[in-house]
C-alpha cells in the first residue's frame, strides 16, 4: 500500500488510528475526575428567589402532574407556564391552577404570535416575570430555572442552587443541574409490546440515563476547568441580572437558536459570566423508548449546534475566555460537522477493512490495516466502559454483566449521532428551522405540527 495508488487508504488509516488514540486520552482526562467527585456543601436557598419556567405546547399529559409536584416540593416558587398556542387542554390545566394558586402563572401566547420558537416562548416568560416584580426588586437575588414540561427537579435541590461554589458566588450566572431518566427501571415501557420491543424500548431509555450520568456529566465537570460549562434545556437556572445583561431590546435573552439553552451559556460567558454545573442535585425526565422520536429530538439538538457556529468568531476574539475554552467550546461548536465528515470517510475504511480480510493474505495487516484494526477496538472501547463506570458511580444495584451490556449497548447507540448530524444539516440546507415538539410516550395523537419522526 505504499504506492500512490493506496496512499489516501494509508493516511486515511493513520489519521483513524491518530484521533482514536487522542480520544482514548481525553476519555482517560474525564474518568478521572468524575469518579473522584464527592457532594459539596450546600447553601440555603432562602437567601434567593426562585422562579421556574416552563415552555409548553400540547403538554396535557404531563403538565398537570409536573404542577402538582412542583408545589408540593418547592411551595415558594414561582411557576411560569408558557402556553404556547396548544391545541388541547394545556392553557386550560395551568389556567385552573392559577384560579387557585397565586404561586402558578399562566403566560398565553397565540398565533401569528406563538409558535416562532422555543427561544420565544421563554423570552415571553422572562418578559412577563419583570413585568410581574416590583421596580426595587434585587435581581442579583432572583434565580429563574427552566424545565421540560415532564421535568420533575429533586426535593432540597435549591438548597445545593445556593452553594458557595454556585449562586453563592456572585460571579456565577448560570448552573446546570444532573439530568436523569426518571423511567429507567420501567420493565414493560410498552405495555402493548412483545418481549423483545419492551427489551429494545426500556434499553434505549436506560443508554440516554447513562448519557446524561456519565459521559455528559463527565464533560461538563472537564468543562469547570476551562470555565465553558454549557446549559441544557432542562435543569439550567440563571441568575435574572445575567439575563438583563445579555438582553438586547428588551425581547428577552434567548436569542432563537434551537439549541436555546446551550446558547444562553454561550452569551452568558461572551460576556464575563462564569457558568457552572453540579451533580448533587437532579432533575428527573422521561427517556424516550421511541427510536424514531429520539432521533427527531436529536436532530433538533444537532441542528441547533450547527446554528451556534455562528459564534466562532465571537469565541475567538472574546477577551472573557481562557485559551482552552476557546479551543473547547470551537471543538463541540464543529462536532456535528467532524461527524458529517468522519461519515463519509469510515465507510471507505471499512471497505478496505472487509476487502482486506476477504483476501486473507496477511498483506492487509502487514501493510498497515492493523491501524484500522486498533482504531476500531479503542472506538467501540472508548464508549463501552462507560456501562460499567456507571454502575459503579450511579446504580450499585445494578449487575455487572447488565453494565457490560449497557456498555456494548452505548458504543452503537452513539452512532446515532452521526444520522442525527446528516439530517440536522438537510434541515437547515432544505430552510427548516421551527421548534418542532417530540411527542411524549404517553401522547398517541397530537393536534397540529409536530416533530416528523423518520
Amino acid at each position: 500500500m505504499t504506492d500512490g495508488k493506496y496512499a489516501l487508504i494509508d493516511l486515511a488509516m493513520a489519521l483513524s488510528l491518530l484521533f482514536s488514540l487522542m480520544f482514548v486520552c481525553y476519555v482517560v482526562c474525564l474518568v478521572v475526575p468524575f469518579v473522584r467527585h464527592k457532594p459539596r456543601p450546600s447553601g440555603d436557598a432562602d437567601d434567593f428567589r426562585w422562579h421556574f419556567f416552563i415552555p409548553c405546547r400540547d403538554e396535557e399529559a404531563v403538565i398537570g402532574d409536573t404542577l402538582e409536584y412542583l408545589r408540593g416540593h418547592f411551595p415558594s416558587t414561582h411557576l411560569w407556564v408558557v402556553d404556547d398556542d396548544s391545541d388541547d387542554a394545556t392553557g386550560a390545566i395551568t389556567a385552573a391552577r392559577q384560579a387557585a394558586d397565586p404561586y402558578v402563572h399562566l403566560v398565553q401566547r397565540r398565533r401569528p404570535d406563538a409558535r416562532t420558537g422555543k427561544s420565544e416562548a421563554l423570552n415571553a416568560a422572562y418578559r412577563a416575570l419583570v413585568g410581574w416584580l416590583p421596580a426595587d426588586a434585587v435581581l442579583d437575588q432572583i434565580v429563574v430555572g427552566v424545565f421540560d414540561a415532564d421535568g420533575h427537579p429533586e426535593p432540597g435541590g435549591l438548597d445545593v442552587m445556593a452553594a458557595g461554589h454556585l449562586f453563592g458566588d456572585p460571579a456565577v450566572g448560570a448552573v446546570q443541574c444532573e439530568v436523569r431518566m426518571r423511567n429507567r427501571d420501567e420493565r414493560r415501557p410498552v405495555p402493548d409490546g412483545g418481549r423483545l420491543r419492551n427489551l429494545a424500548a426500556r434499553t434505549l431509555v436506560r443508554l440516554q440515563d447513562l448519557e446524561f450520568r456519565t459521559t455528559t456529566a463527565a464533560v461538563q465537570m472537564a468543562r469547570r476547568h476551562t470555565r465553558t460549562v454549557g446549559m441544557g434545556g432542562n435543569g439550567q437556572f440563571t441568575r435574572l441580572s445575567a439575563m438583563r445583561a445579555i438582553t438586547e431590546g428588551g425581547t428577552g435573552p434567548w436569542r432563537g437558536a434551537l439549541l436555546e439553552d446551550f446558547e444562553l451559556g454561550l452569551d452568558l460567558m461572551l460576556d464575563g459570566w462564569r457558568t457552572a454545573y453540579t451533580t448533587d442535585t437532579s432533575v428527573d425526565q422521561e427517556g424516550l423508548w421511541s427510536l424514531r422520536r429520539l432521533i427527531t429530538q436529536r436532530t433538533r439538538w444537532g441542528q441547533g449546534n450547527m446554528q451556534c457556529t455562528r459564534y466562532l468568531a465571537r469565541v475567538w476574539r472574546s477577551p472573557k475566555l481562557s485559551h482552552s475554552g476557546v479551543l473547547e467550546i470551537s471543538y463541540y461548536l464543529l462536532l456535528p460537522w467532524f461527524q458529517v465528515s468522519a461519515s463519509l470517510l469510515f465507510p471507505v475504511l471499512l471497505f478496505w477493512f472487509a476487502r482486506g480480510m476477504v483476501q486473507g493474505d496477511g498483506g492487509f495487516l502487514a501493510d498497515g490495516g492493523w491501524g484500522l484494526c486498533i482504531g476500531a477496538a479503542l472506538g467501540i472501547t472508548q464508549f463501552a466502559m462507560w456501562g460499567p463506570i456507571y454502575r459503579w458511580r450511579c446504580e450499585r444495584g445494578a449487575g455487572f454483566w447488565s453494565s457490560v451490556g449497557w456498555g456494548l449497548a452505548y458504543a452503537f447507540y452513539i452512532y446515532i449521532f452521526y444520522v442525527t448530524a446528516w439530517r440536522a444539516l438537510a434541515r437547515i440546507v432544505t430552510g427548516r428551522g421551527q421548534w418542532a415538539k417530540t411527542r411524549r410516550n404517553a401522547e398517541l395523537r397530537v393536534e397540529g405540527p409536530t416533530a416528523i419522526e423518520f
